[in-house]
């Protein structure tokens, strides 16, 4: 199949090097792009947007800015997917923007260049059709099975509201640990390697993508907020501890 990768950052660099590994004709497009996998073709925006299907691999913040600048250019049959972490933001704009005869699906493989380095076998992404025959959904689904992916299928919805408590509060907690500027010890438990690792693994993605998981999903704020809550309930029970603990004394 021949495959357009719109976006060349480095989720999308690693994803044409996918694509082109399960033995795809995979060409890449991006504005400062300047090289790409081995087997990919270094392309620009037209060629880019003429293949069978396109994947477009920018951030959530600019996929509506993209999507209405460059929607005239797709022609009718194309199947665009989207690889965004939150998925109603970008359904949404793929049903409003894209001309009739484009089909759209939204997807959401839930890694990226590091937790993919060794093998994306076993690794979950979640597929849903926004405006695809059932056939073309299957077809893409049937893809990615192929290369040893766990494939999810469920609602635009239903992965925005799971994904709020994952990946959301994940990255928040990797971001705040973060702050605290944490340094390896000798005296490191489990606990401990396995909280660095978290602030590792998050802090590794450009910090825009922290933004957009927090603003684009809407059950974010609820989630920041029982995270808030929780946290002060904690810091509440420990000075009910201590202020019983001076009594006593």
């Amino acid at each position: 199949m021949r495959i357009g990768v719109y976006g060349l950052g480095r989720f999308g660099y690693f994803w044409a090097g996918l694509l082109a590994k399960a033995g795809h004709d995979v060409c890449g497009f991006g504005r400062h792009a300047t090289s790409v996998p081995c087997g990919v073709r270094l392309v620009g925006e037209d060629e880019a947007l003429e293949q069978d299907a396109v994947f477009f691999c920018v951030t959530i913040s600019a996929f509506a800015d993209v999507i209405r600048r460059v929607a005239s250019k797709l022609s009718p049959g194309v199947t665009v997917l989207d690889t965004c972490s939150v998925k109603l933001h970008p359904a949404h704009v793929m049903e409003e923007y894209l001309p009739d005869g484009v089909f759209s699906i939204a997807t959401h493989p839930m890694f990226g260049p590091d937790s993919g380095r060794n093998g994306v076998t076993g690794l979950p992404l979640v597929i849903s059709g926004v405006h695809c025959p059932d056939v073309v959904v299957r077809r893409w689904s049937d893809e990615f099975a192929s290369w040893g992916l766990k494939v999810l299928h469920m609602s635009c919805d239903q992965h925005d509201k799971e994904a709020a408590w994952s990946q959301g509060i994940t990255h928040f907690v990797g971001r705040t640990l973060d702050e605290l500027h944490l340094q390896p010890t000798q005296l490191a438990t489990l606990g401990y390697t396995r909280l660095m690792s978290i602030v590792e693994q998050t802090c590794n993605d450009p910090i825009q993508l922290f933004y957009d998981l927090q603003r684009y999903n809407p059950y974010a704020p609820q989630m920041r907020l029982e995270l808030k809550q929780a946290l002060e309930k904690v810091m509440s029970s420990l000075a009910a501890q201590d202020a019983e603990t001076e009594t006593q004394a």
